[in-house]
Formats: structure tokens, sequence, C-alpha cells
């Protein structure tokens, strides 16, 4: 018995050395640690030089003031309540929100209660229990763990937005793209009128032995290519108009005016701009801090953890009696530490390293594309302004022509292939600037949700 009492203590003296080891081992690894949060932020409120400037442009707050209609707002307004891919996104965003409720329960003391019986030969016995176990959150451990379901919320908002956002773009463009579609029908309706108007001019000047056969034929190859063309707008238009009501949520097709609305420029003029708004960016800045708290619940897996029980048993020969009536009561204390596990541990820790890290360049990648966006979406701004402007110049110009054509025409100074190839021109530089016009008015809205415009709860609503 002499010799048992010195081995005890040097037992015990070496699992406190054991321990002691260990946390300083998890706390110098979860120091050597890339903060990778910090260099997020950083890069997150850095401020870009944009290449392109605008001029004399309006400072403005949400996506639907590029198109302030209120018709589309209404359907904007309407779509969040009914599509059912942003249906989708808010559902796995309460999810998130459940699941932030398993996580915080690990905090909270666990009660359970039990009821056995048992039967052996003649006699019957009964048992109740009542068990409260709680872990105690020494490392603040669980307290980790709940801060990165709070960055999964994060993420699952951010990401829900930006749907919210995209929906919105989308409807403003189908809209536009219907308001294209109306105009160009339009045009050619006209480049019809005009056609027929020739055919029928041709034909009476071959009646009457001035023309030829040849511009009868000419003019009556030009007339059937636009009906073809026509025709083919018009079910484009038909098919706008159904991928409009899909958006929506339902299956009937929605009608849009046929003019381009007046829109305003979404950057206020500003050199330097940054992108913190933008909803990709901070669902990417969230998920690398929910990783990076991951990683450090990876290491403090490694250090001993504390549970406290406390029990309330009753053991009776019948039902009624076992309720605790008489309980006896057990109090329970439990320290548990890792020492082998076949390198799991170490295995978790270096997984949660790498998925932060993965995340941290997920998050630059996001960062370079919105810094493109931004400025592809400033240049092109630039170059549609331009190009209204050069085609507004050669409409001027093939009116003229067209005009003087006409006139030659009926004085017999030219023949129709002149003047229809001078008519055609014209009704394709007017399909042209429609064009421009509505490429214009996209790129604005690609521009608004590059620089993070988007729509409130205040504007739409709860999904």
């Amino acid at each position: 018995m002499a010799t048992s009492r010195p081995l005890r203590y040097s037992a015990l003296a070496l699992r406190y050395i054991t321990l002691t080891l260990t946390v300083s081992a998890v706390v110098g690894c979860s120091n050597s640690t890339i903060n990778y949060q910090q260099d997020a932020d950083s890069a997150r409120t850095a401020r870009t030089q944009w290449q392109y400037q605008q001029q004399d442009a309006v400072a403005v707050t949400q996506l639907t003031q590029l198109v302030a209609m209120p018709a589309l707002t209404s359907l904007v307004e309407e779509a969040i309540l009914q599509n059912p891919s942003l249906q989708q996104t808010a559902i796995a965003l309460q999810i998130a929100y459940a699941q932030r409720g398993v996580t915080t329960s690990g905090r909270i003391p666990q009660v359970n209660a039990g009821f056995s019986a048992k039967n052996s030969d003649a006699d019957e016995s009964y048992q109740t229990d009542v068990t409260v176990s709680w872990e105690l959150d020494l490392w603040q451990k669980l307290n980790d763990e709940v801060q990165a379901a709070d960055m999964d919320i994060a993420s699952s908002q951010a990401t829900y937005q930006g749907a919210r956002d995209a929906l919105a773009a989308n409807i403003m463009r189908s809209w536009l793209q219907i308001n294209l579609q109306q105009q160009l029908i339009t045009i050619e309706t006209s480049r019809l009128a005009v056609l027929e108007n020739n055919e029928q001019f041709v034909l009476s000047r071959y009646r009457n032995g001035l023309g030829a056969l040849e511009d009868l034929d000419s003019a009556r190859t030009s007339s059937a290519q636009t009906r073809a063309t026509l025709a083919e707008q018009q079910e484009t238009l038909a098919q706008n108009q159904r991928n409009l009501g899909l958006l929506i949520g339902q299956t009937t097709a929605i009608q849009a005016g046929s003019d381009f609305p007046t829109v305003l420029q979404p950057l206020a003029g500003l050199p330097e701009q940054d992108l913190g708004r933008r909803p990709d960016l901070q669902a990417a800045y969230a998920a690398i801090s929910a990783a990076q708290y991951r990683t450090d619940v990876a290491y403090k897996a490694l250090l001993p953890s504390i549970s406290l029980s406390a029990s309330l048993t009753d053991i009776a020969n019948s039902p009624s009696e076992s309720l605790l009536t008489s309980p006896a009561w057990s109090l329970l204390g439990q320290l548990t530490a890792p020492i082998f596990q076949g390198g799991q541990l170490r295995s978790q820790i270096e997984i949660a390293e790498l998925t932060t890290e993965q995340t941290y360049w997920a998050y630059q990648e996001n960062l370079l594309t919105a810094v493109n966006e931004v400025e592809n979406a400033l240049g092109q701004e630039q170059s549609l302004q331009r190009q209204q402007q050069h085609l507004s110049d050669a409409l001027s110009s093939a009116k003229r022509s067209e005009s003087n054509y006409q006139t030659k025409y009926r004085q017999g100074l030219v023949d129709i292939l002149d003047l229809l190839t001078v008519q055609q021109q014209t009704f394709d530089l007017q399909s042209q600037l429609t064009q421009a016009t509505y490429n214009r008015l996209v790129n604005r809205i690609d521009l608004g949700l590059a620089l993070g415009l988007g729509i409130t709860t205040d504007m739409a609503g709860e999904a």
C-alpha cells in the first residue's frame, strides 16, 4: 500500500502534464491560422478607381427607379410573392434559421425522462428516471458553432436578396424586350405599307407601259420578305409576353407598353465606388466568416470537455409508486479529452482550414467579377451613347435621301431598285436605333446590379 500512492500521484501528474501540453498545442495551432476574414474585409472596403466615368448622372438607391413605372413596379411586387424559384430561396433561408436553433440548443441543459418495466418470474419492478445534462462551454466551442450558424443565415439572407434583385432585373429586361418588339413591329408594319404602295405604283406604271416586269417582281419580293419578318417578330412578341408571365409566376401573357421609359443613370458621377452593397459579395464574405468559426471549432475539438448530469431515479413494484414518490438522486461530473482517434481530429482541422481558404478565393473571384462587370457596363454605356448619336445622324440623312429618291423615281430619273435600297436603308436604321436604345436601357440595369442596386423590403413587401 505504501507504493500505490506515489504511483497514483504520478499518474495524476502525467494527466495534468498531458492536458497542459494539449492546451498549449491547440492554442499555438489556433494562433497560426490565417485570418482570411480580415483579408476579405480589407478587400471589401477597398475603393476602386473606375476606368470609365459617367457625367451628369443621378444617384438612385432602388433598381426599380431605373425604370420608374408604376405598372412595372407592381409586377415586381407580384413576382416576389409568386415566383417559384424565389420561393425556394426563401425556404432555404428559413431552413438556415431552423438550423441555427438546432445549434443553439447545445448550450441549453437537456432534460430526458424515461419509464421502464421489468418482469422476471413472479417479480415485477418499474423504474422512472429524469436526467438533466449540460456540457460546459469552457472554450467557447458551442458559441463558435452558433456564430457560424449566424454567418450561414447572413449568407442565406444575402443570397435571397440577390435572387430578389435578379428577378426584378429580369422582369425589367423582359418588359423592355416587349417594348422593343412592339416598336420593331411598328417599323416593319410601316415598311410593309410603303412597299405595298410601291408595288401598286409599279403595277400601275407597268399596266401603262411605263415600267418593266422586273421592277414589279422586285417590289413583290421586298413586300413578301417584309411580311415574313413581321410574322417572326409577332411570334417573338407573344413569346416574350408569355415569358414575362412565367417570371411573375403565372401562365397568362403579360401586356406592356410600346414606348421606352426614361431611365436614370445609377452612378452619381463618382470616380470611386465600393461594391459592399452587392449581395453576392456579402454572401461570400459571410461564408468566409462561417468557415473561420468552424475552423476554430475544429481546433477546440482537441481540448477536453466537461459535462454535468443530475438524475432522479425511482424503482417500485407498481407503476403508480414509481412516479418519483421517493426518488434517489445522483450527480455526475465528467471530464473527457481526446487522446488518440487515428488522426481524425487533425484531418478535420485540415479540412476546415482548406474550406476557409476555398471560400476566401471564391470571394476573391466574385470581387474580380464584380469589378469587371462594372467596368464593362460603364464602357458599354459610353459606346452605346455614341452609337445612338451616330445612328440618329445616319437616320436623318437617310430620310432626306429617301425623299429625294422618291421624287426622282416619279420623274423617271432613277429605277425602282435604287428607291427600294434607300427605303430599306431608312427602315433598317430605324430598327438599329431602336435596338441600340434598348441595349442602352438594359445595360443600365446591368450597371445597377453590378453596383449593388436592388429592391428593399419596404418597396416589395415580405416574401
